[in-house]
């Protein structure tokens, strides 16, 4: 399988064309736990310490995928691409109601990460849609490990959302680049690198 260093894709980041006003806006979807969130992370890492927005800040509850998908793109994307200052507001999941608002801070480079991120809303602002994915058994795994058995009926719920998100949006055939993180990759100490399914 092919592999892309976070190097180059971020190279690949600087040359793009901005679609939200100013800023180059990457967005990094795909399934619950299929590394979205590391994988932004390293990426705006090499891209000067770029801004990140998590989706996980936006959807209100375990049944607030699709809205949060709609209020990135109304709340960051469009007002970017307006030239006016971004904010969202961010969902505080202990006490299940909304937590005032966050600033989006000024940047060449903003990666918006978490499902959602790609949907057809905020498509027309995206310089980049990348789709990340696993095999749901690994995905699973990962979620379990991270989040406590306790949370596998929320999973469930999250995953039938998912499913009919991505079927009506066409998520990952719309993406640049599809990345697989449960595909072995040689290991290079000098260059971290990621599976590429399609570019």
């Amino acid at each position: 399988m092919p592999v892309l260093s976070y190097d180059a894709l971020a190279g690949r980041i600087r040359g793009l064309a901005p679609r939200a006003g100013s800023t180059t806006v990457v967005a990094v979807d795909g399934p619950a736990g299929s590394g979205k969130t590391t994988l932004a992370a390293r990426l705006a890492s090499r891209l000067d310490d770029a801004p990140v927005v998590h989706m996980d800040d936006l959807y209100p509850g375990w049944d607030g995928l699709a809205r949060a998908a709609a209020a990135v793109a109304a709340e960051v994307l469009e007002p970017l691409a307006a030239g006016r200052p971004a904010r969202y507001r961010r969902w505080d999941w202990h006490a299940d109601r909304w937590a005032g608002w966050v600033d989006v801070p000024p940047a060449p480079v903003l990666v918006v990460e978490g499902c959602g991120s790609g949907s057809t809303p905020g498509a027309p602002y995206l310089a980049l849609l990348l789709w990340v994915e696993a095999p749901h058994d690994v995905r699973m795994a990962r979620g379990f490990e991270r989040d406590g058995d306790a949370f596998r009926p929320y999973w469930e719920r999250w995953a039938r959302q998912e499913a009919a998100l991505f079927a009506a949006e066409r998520t990952r055939e719309r993406a640049d680049v599809r990345i697989d993180t449960a595909s072995p990759v040689p290991h290079d100490p000098s260059r971290e690198v990621v599976a590429v399914t399609g570019l």
